[in-house]
Formats: structure tokens, C-alpha cells, sequence
């Protein structure tokens, strides 16, 4: 919370005389009986001026006429003792002083904030050697979110402060809520020099947060190529399962994040078995996801399948099927060129997507045509795509795709003129099934469909006609 002096007149008079420094007319104060616990707008008293502005003799005075100890730990607003606000200042003098007058040198703030940590914040060495040879608390949660002194010091990349605190028994496995312990926090963060010297006194180079995730996953997810390098160096573990309900490796990470340095280490060390085994999920997943086209070539050109296995955790038969469902075009041709398997879905997604140069792409590559269930997909995009239809129908009639498998219910209704009368083009009309010839003679009954000259209607159908009395 960022306190600041908009109503300076709340501060009381001998908080005025400390903040200015003003010795002489403390004196003055405190010999009329001015009280010195009156907080301003912020819940400063005098104390907490003192300890701010580096005021030795006021706050000496202040000390000395306080009417109990209580005085000392007075808390502002946010829960900060004098002695937290000298040590986040660095005025080792200030706190010599409070910790000599019995100041509670593991006081927290609101935010379980101890002096010991806000010296650690701020890198004064000075200050943390003298609260440590006082009693300061080092282990245990230091802040709200269960921060050590040792996540701080590792996190600000303080590396004379870490060797201290490790040397004076720190906990190198303190977890925060998160459950990351210090190396994780450094491998996160990129900060090299503290991730050396966590391992070098022995860190867990393995540890795992609550989600499973591990340093080597968390700095490959991030790109911190140095680090990446320096915990494989020292055991990190390229195989260890790394997420609570997804199968991810730290190679995952990197393919979908994009990060090509840290690939190159982890692919010659990462199991294949990922690659195309039962319930695992394959890294060209993660490329194809994050729409790494880089990554993706890469994983490819080491020998990972572009046809791995179906995935549940993306709902997805193939990577391919990934690569149209995000609409990842360029992809899928990297796929194709690959070698990956082409189905009469791929064909429905094209026309999904309104991709046309891909279907014209598949159809000159002579993939299998649509069939089965897969026509009716065929049916309601190709419906979806009827003002477009000289971009993708005529290029699958001339591939081979019988017409009257196009020629549903729904199509004969609902397609335009123009699309029907083409469609038609290439049926043998003469021989259309009685139930195609019935709807089309509605259709045209009803003035629903200009119909080609030509077209004209078989013996079958003048009897269907006669039958239900149209002639």
C-alpha cells in the first residue's frame, strides 16, 4: 500500500520535530508532555520517523522517554515496526540501537514481513550479520506468499548474503505456497549465479513444486538456456514427470514455448518413448500447440513422428488434426512434408476453415478421398461454403468423389442453383436414385430450383408424379 503525505497536518507535533531532524524542540516536546505514540495517516509515530531518517539522537530521546517498552514495536498501518523500517533503509546504527533497547527482532508486518527479510530485499549485509547475531529467526516462512530469506537472497541474486545464510543454516528445501523451494526460484528467474551456489552447498537440483514441475522443466519453459545447462550438468533429470494432470517433460515445455537453444540440449538426453507411446503425449504436440514452426522442424528432423499417437489431453487423433483446428496452415504443410497421414477429415477441415488452397494441396497429392461418416461433414461445410463453391467442388468431383454421395437430403434443399445444377453436371441424371429424383421434382414444384434445360425428368418420376397427382 503506498501511503503518502497528502494531510501533513495529521502529523503530530513531535513527529514534525523528528522527521526535520529537529533535536532541540524534541527536547522541548517530551519536557512539556507531548505524547509520542500519536500515528499520522499513515500510523507513523515519532519512532518510525526516526528509524527512516536516520535520526540517532532523536531517536535515542525517544527511547529514553518512552513510558514502556511496548513503544519500541509501536506498528504502522501496514504492520511495520522502527526496527523493520531501519533494516529495509539499511541503517545498521538505527538498528543496533532498537535491538539494544529490546526492539522484537522477529516482528511481522501485515504481510509476515521479519526485518531479517527486508534486509535481505535490500542486500545489506551489514544489518543481516547483526540481526542473525541477535537471534533472528532464519528459517521458517519470512512473507505472506511463505518466502524464506532464502528465496529473497536467491531471487535478488545477493550471492554474499546467500553463502551467509546457507553457512548459517538456512533451509535449502523451504517451500513457499507454491511449494518452490529457492533453486526452483533461481532456475525461474534466470539468476545463474544463485542457481550455482544453491547447488553448490546442495540443493535438491531435482525438487519438485506442489504441481510436479521441476527447475529443469521450469527455466526450459522460460528459456534460461544457461541455467538449462548448468542443472544438466549437475544431475537435473530430463525424464521426470513434471505436471500433476498432464504427461509433460521439460523437452514440452521448450517445443511449445519456442525456446530452440534449450531443444538442442534436450533432445539427445529426453526418452522417446513420449513420442509415439500409450497415454504419453509427444513433444511435436507441444510444437504444433504453441505454433512453433522451428521446434517443430527440429523434433521432426531428429526422428519424432509427425503421426504420434492420439491425444486426449487436446482432444486431438493427430498432430495434424491439432495443426487445423488452430488454423495453423503453414504447419500443416510441414506436416504433410513430413509425412503425416492425411484422412476425409482433413479434407472437412479445409472446407471448416475455408482453406481451399489446402484441399487443392491434398487432392494434387492424391490422399484418400473423403468417405463414410466423412461425407456428411463434407455436406454441411461444403453448405457452410456454397457462395465459394468453384474454389473447392469442381477440384473434388475431378478427383474422383462420386456426386450422388454428396446429394443428401440437406443438399438437394438447401444448396443454391448453381451449386446443384453443378453438382448434377456430373451425375448420370438419367440414373438418379428415385428418392433424389422425388426431391429435386419438389424442389422445382415449389419454384425452389431453376433447373438446367437438359436435365429432364425420367420415366421413374413421371410415374412418382403421376402417383401423387402432380400430372
Amino acid at each position: 500500500m503506498d501511503f503518502t503525505e497528502a494531510y501533513s497536518n495529521t502529523c503530530s507535533a513531535a513527529g514534525y520535530a523528528v522527521k526535520n531532524g529537529n533535536v532541540e524542540l524534541l527536547k522541548t516536546l517530551i519536557q512539556k508532555g507531548y505524547s509520542l505514540d500519536i500515528a499520522d495517516n499513515r500510523g507513523w509515530c515519532p519512532i518510525h520517523e526516526a528509524a527512516t531518517h536516520k535520526s540517532l539522537r532523536c531517536l535515542k530521546l525517544l527511547i529514553h522517554a518512552a513510558s514502556s517498552a511496548q513503544c519500541i514495536d509501536l506498528k504502522t498501518f501496514e504492520g511495520e515496526t522502527a526496527l523493520h523500517l531501519a533494516a529495509k533503509c539499511g541503517h545498521l546504527k538505527i538498528v543496533q540501537i532498537l535491538l539494544k533497547a529490546g526492539a522484537n527482532l522477529n516482528a511481522i508486518t501485515n504481510e509476515n514481513v521479519t526485518p531479517l527479510f527486508l534486509a535481505t530485499e535490500k542486500g545489506d549485509i551489514a544489518v543481516i550479520k547483526t540481526l542473525l547475531k541477535h537471534g533472528a529467526r532464519i528459517n521458517g516462512p519470512h512473507s505472506a506468499c511463505l518466502w524464506s530469506v532464502l528465496h529473497q537472497a536467491a531471487y535478488q541474486e545477493h550471492l554474499e548474503i546467500l553463502k551467509l545464510l546457507l553457512e548459517k543454516g538456512a533451509d535449502k528445501q523451504a517451500r513457499d505456497d507454491y511449494g518452490i523451494t529457492p533453486l526452483f526460484l533461481a532456475a525461474q528467474y534466470g539468476k545463474q549465479e544463485s542457481l550455482r551456489v544453491l547447488l553448490q552447498y546442495g540443493s535438491d537440483v531435482n525438487c519438485q513444486a506442489f504441481d510436479k514441475a521441476t527447475p529443469l522443466f521450469i527455466a526450459a519453459q522460460e528459456g534460461h538456456v544457461e541455467c538449462v545447462e548448468l542443472l544438466l550438468s549437475n544431475g537435473a533429470d530430463a525424464n521426470l514427470y513434471c505436471s500433476e494432470d498432464d504427461w509433460q517433460l521439460p523437452i514440452h515445455a521448450a517445443a511449445q514455448m519456442g525456446k530452440v537453444k534449450v531443444l538442442e540440449f534436450l533432445i539427445p538426453i529426453t526418452d522417446r518413448i513420449c513420442d509415439t507411446g500409450r497415454n504419453k503425449v509427444s513433444p511435436v504436440y507441444s510444437a504444433v500447440y504453441g505454433g512453433q514452426q522451428k521446434c517443430l522442424k527440429m523434433l521432426l528432423q531428429a526422428g519424432y513422428s509427425p503421426n504420434a499417437q492420439e491425444c486426449p489431453l487436446y482432444d486431438c487423433l493427430s498432430p495434424l488434426c491439432m495443426a487445423f483446428s488452430r488454423r495453423f496452415f503453414a504447419i500443416v504443410y510441414i506436416l504433410l512434408q513430413a509425412g503425416a497421414i492425411v484422412t476425409g477429415l482433413h479434407y472437412c477441415y479445409c472446407l471448416q476453415y475455408q482453406c481451399f488452397h489446402l484441399l487443392q494441396f491434398l487432392l494434387a497429392k492424391g490422399y484418400p478421398l473423403p468417405l463414410g461418416s466423412h461425407l456428411a461433414d463434407v455436406v454441411k461445410y461444403g453448405l457452410l461454403s456454397e457462395h465459394q463453391y468453384k474454389q473447392w467442388l469442381p477440384h473434388l468431383l475431378l478427383a474422383g468423389l462420386n456426386p450422388v454421395d454428396l446429394l443428401s437430403e440437406t443438399w438437394l434443399n438447401t444448396a443454391s442453383d448453381n451449386m446443384l445444377n453443378f453438382t448434377l453436371e456430373f451425375t448420370n441424371w438419367k440414373r438418379l436414385p428415385t428418392v433424389v429424383e422425388q426431391i429435386l421434382y419438389c424442389r422445382r414444384a415449389n419454384s425452389t430450383w431453376v433447373h438446367q434445360k437438359y436435365f429432364e425428368i425420367s420415366e421413374s418420376q413421371e410415374e412418382i408424379q403421376r402417383e401423387h397427382g402432380y400430372i
